[in-house]
Protein backbone atom coordinates (compact mmCIF):
# COMPACT_ATOMS: atom_id res chain seq x y z
CA UNK A 1 0.00 0.00 0.00
CA UNK A 2 2.65 2.86 0.75
CA UNK A 3 4.29 1.65 -2.40
CA UNK A 4 1.42 2.24 -4.29
CA UNK A 5 1.29 5.64 -2.45
CA UNK A 6 4.95 7.10 -2.98
CA UNK A 7 3.97 6.18 -6.54
CA UNK A 8 1.38 7.89 -7.04
CA UNK A 9 0.87 10.79 -9.21
CA UNK A 10 -1.64 12.50 -6.53
CA UNK A 11 1.64 11.80 -3.48
CA UNK A 12 4.10 13.54 -6.19
CA UNK A 13 2.11 16.14 -6.87
CA UNK A 14 1.56 16.77 -3.48
CA UNK A 15 5.45 16.50 -2.33
CA UNK A 16 6.51 18.95 -5.76
CA UNK A 17 3.80 21.60 -4.55
CA UNK A 18 5.41 21.11 -0.84
CA UNK A 19 8.84 22.02 -2.17
CA UNK A 20 8.02 24.75 -4.02
CA UNK A 21 6.14 26.10 -1.50
CA UNK A 22 9.15 25.79 0.81
CA UNK A 23 11.63 26.99 -1.34
CA UNK A 24 9.43 30.27 -1.88
CA UNK A 25 9.55 30.02 1.78
CA UNK A 26 13.43 30.35 1.97
CA UNK A 27 13.25 33.38 -0.57
CA UNK A 28 11.12 35.34 1.42
CA UNK A 29 12.82 34.93 4.60
CA UNK A 30 16.61 35.17 2.84
CA UNK A 31 18.38 37.98 2.09
CA UNK A 32 20.09 37.65 -2.21
CA UNK A 33 22.82 39.20 -3.63
CA UNK A 34 23.98 38.90 -6.70
CA UNK A 35 26.74 39.22 -9.29
CA UNK A 36 26.81 41.23 -11.52
CA UNK A 37 24.42 43.63 -10.07
CA UNK A 38 22.56 44.60 -13.15
CA UNK A 39 21.81 40.39 -14.20
CA UNK A 40 19.01 41.68 -16.23
CA UNK A 41 21.47 43.55 -18.37
CA UNK A 42 24.04 41.17 -18.53
CA UNK A 43 21.41 38.09 -19.05
CA UNK A 44 19.39 39.31 -21.81
CA UNK A 45 23.06 40.34 -23.49
CA UNK A 46 23.28 37.04 -24.68
CA UNK A 47 20.14 35.49 -24.96
CA UNK A 48 19.15 32.70 -25.58
CA UNK A 49 21.35 31.05 -23.69
CA UNK A 50 22.14 27.82 -22.40
CA UNK A 51 22.12 28.41 -18.16
CA UNK A 52 23.76 25.74 -16.19
CA UNK A 53 24.67 24.70 -12.63
CA UNK A 54 26.07 21.56 -10.77
CA UNK A 55 23.47 19.30 -9.63
CA UNK A 56 22.12 19.44 -6.01
CA UNK A 57 22.97 23.43 -6.42
CA UNK A 58 20.10 23.98 -8.50
CA UNK A 59 16.73 24.15 -6.14
CA UNK A 60 16.69 28.07 -5.84
CA UNK A 61 17.99 29.32 -9.12
CA UNK A 62 14.37 30.48 -10.14
CA UNK A 63 14.69 33.08 -7.38
CA UNK A 64 17.44 34.40 -9.76
CA UNK A 65 15.66 34.35 -12.82
CA UNK A 66 16.49 37.73 -14.82
CA UNK A 67 13.19 39.55 -15.32
CA UNK A 68 11.24 38.53 -18.32
CA UNK A 69 13.40 35.58 -18.50
CA UNK A 70 11.59 32.79 -20.86
CA UNK A 71 13.76 30.05 -19.70
CA UNK A 72 13.06 25.84 -20.39
CA UNK A 73 14.62 23.63 -17.50
CA UNK A 74 15.80 19.90 -18.19
CA UNK A 75 14.45 17.50 -15.97
CA UNK A 76 14.79 13.88 -15.90
CA UNK A 77 11.49 11.78 -16.39
CA UNK A 78 12.96 9.72 -13.25
CA UNK A 79 10.32 9.49 -9.42
CA UNK A 80 12.23 12.65 -8.38
CA UNK A 81 12.20 14.33 -11.81
CA UNK A 82 8.60 14.54 -11.50
CA UNK A 83 8.71 16.17 -8.21
CA UNK A 84 11.18 18.46 -9.24
CA UNK A 85 9.40 19.41 -12.67
CA UNK A 86 6.14 19.82 -9.99
CA UNK A 87 7.84 22.07 -8.16
CA UNK A 88 9.66 23.87 -11.18
CA UNK A 89 6.37 24.68 -12.50
CA UNK A 90 4.88 26.16 -9.74
CA UNK A 91 7.37 28.85 -9.43
CA UNK A 92 7.05 29.61 -13.46
CA UNK A 93 9.36 27.72 -15.08
CA UNK A 94 8.86 25.91 -18.28
CA UNK A 95 10.10 22.15 -18.91
CA UNK A 96 11.74 20.03 -21.19
CA UNK A 97 11.63 16.31 -19.89
CA UNK A 98 14.40 14.31 -20.60
CA UNK A 99 18.26 14.29 -19.26
CA UNK A 100 21.94 12.71 -20.51
CA UNK A 101 23.17 9.47 -19.78
CA UNK A 102 27.23 7.74 -20.19
CA UNK A 103 26.08 5.48 -22.71
CA UNK A 104 23.72 5.01 -25.61
CA UNK A 105 21.67 3.54 -23.72
CA UNK A 106 21.55 5.49 -20.86
CA UNK A 107 20.75 8.73 -23.03
CA UNK A 108 18.37 6.53 -25.49
CA UNK A 109 16.17 5.66 -21.39
CA UNK A 110 16.24 8.95 -20.36
CA UNK A 111 15.18 10.89 -23.43
CA UNK A 112 18.48 12.39 -24.23
CA UNK A 113 18.43 12.43 -27.62
CA UNK A 114 14.60 14.10 -27.75
CA UNK A 115 15.36 16.09 -25.24
CA UNK A 116 18.60 17.88 -27.12
CA UNK A 117 16.42 18.38 -30.25
CA UNK A 118 13.73 19.66 -28.16
CA UNK A 119 16.39 22.46 -26.58
CA UNK A 120 17.96 22.97 -29.73
CA UNK A 121 14.42 24.01 -30.93
CA UNK A 122 13.89 26.42 -27.74
CA UNK A 123 17.45 28.23 -28.83
CA UNK A 124 16.39 28.76 -32.75
CA UNK A 125 13.16 30.15 -31.25
CA UNK A 126 14.55 32.56 -28.85
CA UNK A 127 13.61 30.90 -26.14
CA UNK A 128 16.97 29.85 -23.20
CA UNK A 129 17.40 26.54 -21.45
CA UNK A 130 18.74 25.35 -18.18
CA UNK A 131 20.47 22.56 -17.34
CA UNK A 132 23.16 20.53 -15.33
CA UNK A 133 26.42 20.36 -16.69
CA UNK A 134 27.43 17.07 -14.16
CA UNK A 135 25.15 13.50 -15.35
CA UNK A 136 23.51 11.92 -12.89
CA UNK A 137 24.51 9.88 -11.07
CA UNK A 138 27.73 11.19 -11.12
CA UNK A 139 30.63 12.14 -10.95
CA UNK A 140 30.03 15.16 -9.34
CA UNK A 141 30.88 18.36 -10.93
CA UNK A 142 32.58 16.53 -13.95
CA UNK A 143 30.74 18.61 -17.20
CA UNK A 144 29.37 15.96 -19.60
CA UNK A 145 29.40 16.15 -23.04
CA UNK A 146 25.93 16.83 -23.62
CA UNK A 147 25.49 20.42 -23.02
CA UNK A 148 29.08 21.02 -24.81
CA UNK A 149 27.51 20.00 -27.54
CA UNK A 150 24.07 21.39 -27.55
CA UNK A 151 26.46 25.00 -27.32
CA UNK A 152 28.31 23.86 -30.40
CA UNK A 153 25.31 22.66 -32.06
CA UNK A 154 23.25 26.14 -31.81
CA UNK A 155 26.32 28.72 -31.26
CA UNK A 156 24.61 30.13 -28.18
CA UNK A 157 26.49 30.75 -25.23
CA UNK A 158 26.88 28.46 -21.89
CA UNK A 159 25.76 30.99 -18.69
CA UNK A 160 27.68 28.77 -15.57
CA UNK A 161 25.63 30.09 -12.24
CA UNK A 162 26.29 29.41 -9.04
CA UNK A 163 23.88 29.74 -5.69
CA UNK A 164 24.30 29.15 -2.13
CA UNK A 165 22.85 29.82 1.32
CA UNK A 166 24.49 30.83 4.71
CA UNK A 167 22.38 28.05 6.35
CA UNK A 168 22.18 24.60 4.76
CA UNK A 169 22.52 20.84 5.68
CA UNK A 170 25.33 19.40 3.15
CA UNK A 171 24.31 15.77 2.40
CA UNK A 172 26.30 12.76 1.75
CA UNK A 173 25.22 12.07 -1.99
CA UNK A 174 26.49 11.67 -5.37
CA UNK A 175 25.98 15.45 -6.08
CA UNK A 176 26.72 16.59 -2.88
CA UNK A 177 23.34 18.15 -2.49
CA UNK A 178 22.81 21.53 -0.42
CA UNK A 179 19.44 21.51 1.26
CA UNK A 180 18.69 25.11 1.80
CA UNK A 181 17.19 26.85 4.60
CA UNK A 182 15.61 29.64 5.32
CA UNK A 183 16.46 32.98 6.68
CA UNK A 184 19.77 32.98 4.81
CA UNK A 185 22.46 35.22 2.93
CA UNK A 186 22.06 34.19 -0.68
CA UNK A 187 24.75 34.67 -2.69
CA UNK A 188 23.84 34.05 -7.09
CA UNK A 189 26.76 34.72 -9.63
CA UNK A 190 26.91 33.84 -13.01
CA UNK A 191 29.75 33.94 -14.75
CA UNK A 192 31.32 34.76 -18.10
CA UNK A 193 29.79 33.40 -21.13
CA UNK A 194 31.40 30.76 -22.74
CA UNK A 195 30.91 30.33 -26.62
CA UNK A 196 31.71 27.05 -27.97
CA UNK A 197 32.98 26.30 -31.68
CA UNK A 198 31.22 24.22 -34.39
CA UNK A 199 32.37 20.88 -35.60
CA UNK A 200 34.75 19.84 -32.10
CA UNK A 201 36.49 16.69 -32.57
CA UNK A 202 37.04 14.49 -29.68
CA UNK A 203 40.07 16.60 -28.17
CA UNK A 204 38.20 19.87 -28.85
CA UNK A 205 35.32 18.59 -26.44
CA UNK A 206 37.32 17.49 -23.66
CA UNK A 207 39.06 20.95 -23.76
CA UNK A 208 35.42 22.71 -23.60
CA UNK A 209 34.04 20.56 -21.31
CA UNK A 210 37.07 21.42 -18.92
CA UNK A 211 36.23 25.04 -19.90
CA UNK A 212 32.92 24.73 -18.49
CA UNK A 213 33.55 22.99 -15.36
CA UNK A 214 36.09 25.74 -14.66
CA UNK A 215 34.02 28.45 -14.88
CA UNK A 216 31.12 26.13 -12.89
CA UNK A 217 33.87 25.93 -10.00
CA UNK A 218 34.23 29.57 -10.20
CA UNK A 219 31.09 30.69 -9.84
CA UNK A 220 30.09 28.12 -6.69
CA UNK A 221 32.81 28.89 -5.21
CA UNK A 222 32.46 33.10 -5.50
CA UNK A 223 28.31 32.05 -4.61
CA UNK A 224 29.77 30.37 -1.32
CA UNK A 225 31.50 33.09 -0.27
CA UNK A 226 29.05 36.05 -0.77
CA UNK A 227 26.41 33.21 1.32
CA UNK A 228 29.12 32.94 4.10
CA UNK A 229 30.95 36.26 3.74
CA UNK A 230 34.50 35.04 3.54
CA UNK A 231 36.87 35.72 0.72
CA UNK A 232 37.29 33.58 -2.11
Amino acid sequence: MLKRIVKSEAFRRLIGNTLAAYLDFIDRTSTLIIEPEDIDGYYHAVTPNIVTMWHGQHFLMPFARPTNADIRVMISKSGDGDINAIAAKKLGMGLIRASGGKTARQISRRGGVRGFLEALRCLENGISVSLTADVPKGPARVCGPGIVQLASRSGRPILPTGYATSRRIELDTWDRMAVNLPFSRCGFVAGDPIFVPSNLDEAGLKRECERVKAGLDAVIKRAYAIADETTD
